[in-house]
């Protein structure tokens, strides 16, 4: 069995990226698990507040994954506070995370012409940051994503077909 975690960038209930990880879900072949994590209730980042106990559960979830899937927008040419918040306390401790080695795919929808192309550009920096091995291809930038996305569903064969590559790819790269 396969277990794959997935974030989302987008907090929001109607999000175009958690409909990226839905459909990654529904697309998934037999033997492979896509478990998409809500971190809501994840505060703030500040060392002084110890290790929440969400957080704990959180690196648990990510050191047991086989590899992670992380859907994010592009808010202002980058990514998303939550998102940069959540990964901030998964990357503790510094270098030796849950992390740190561990295969992880990025793709984004976004409205706008150019999609998720810088959002993307940054996460990847990031994700270095914390030694994750960042998978390079295919790269999945979903632009005018209410043209293919509706209602929390990717409606778009060419978009499905695309992430059924993009996952394919990854799942065979573990």
């Amino acid at each position: 069995m396969t277990t794959l975690l997935g974030f989302s960038g987008s907090l929001r209930k109607g999000s175009t990226n958690t409909a990226l990880l839905r459909a990654l879900q529904a697309l998934a072949p037999e033997g492979v698990t896509l478990e998409i994590v809500d971190y809501r209730e994840v505060p703030l980042y500040d060392a002084d507040l110890g290790e929440p106990a969400i957080v704990e559960a959180m690196k648990a979830r990510v050191a047991a994954a086989d590899g992670v899937i992380i859907a994010t927008p592009e808010y202002n040419y980058g990514i998303p506070g939550p998102l940069k918040n959540v990964l901030d306390w998964l990357s503790r401790p510094a270098y030796r995370s849950g992390f740190a080695g561990k295969p992880v795919a990025i793709l984004g929808a976004a409205p706008g012409t150019v999609g998720t192309a810088r959002a993307q550009g940054q996460l990847k920096q990031v994700l270095l940051g914390m030694v994750a091995q960042v998978f390079p291809w295919p790269e999945v930038v979903v632009a005018r994503s209410g043209e293919r996305i509706a209602d929390g569903v990717v409606t778009d064969a060419k978009t499905r077909e695309v992430l059924g590559r993009m996952l394919e790819a990854f799942v065979a790269s573990l």
